[in-house]
């Protein structure tokens, strides 16, 4: 009976192997296929952080936000023409990077 049961566990053992064997030799053919995809496809270096505005603080795109409502609360109150308006508004929307970055670039 020991003898059988000898011969069972190595047979199973000898199945476990086997099925090791050829799952690993699966992952180095997938990761040589990797490799060889990552040394074929160009590498451009990406410059987003993955977060809108990253680059400030959270006071600074508070900041940002208050003072453009109330620049267009203030277009809104004191310009009477209508399409005026319209286009001061759709300016300063345009306008509103380049000031953020002359205000509050850090390079200097």
């Amino acid at each position: 009976m020991s003898k059988e049961r000898a011969r069972l566990r190595a047979a199973r053992e000898a199945e476990r192997e086997r099925e090791k064997a050829a799952r690993s030799r699966k992952v180095a053919r997938r990761e040589r296929r990797r490799a060889l995809l990552r040394r074929l496809r160009p590498r451009w270096r990406r410059r987003r952080t993955g977060r809108l505005l990253a680059r400030r603080s959270r006071a600074e795109r508070a900041g940002i936000v208050v003072l453009t409502l109330a620049v267009l609360a203030s277009i809104w109150a004191l310009v009477p023409d209508p399409a005026l308006r319209l286009l001061l508004m759709v300016v300063l929307l345009l306008v509103l990077p380049a000031i953020v970055v002359i205000a509050l670039d850090r390079r200097t």
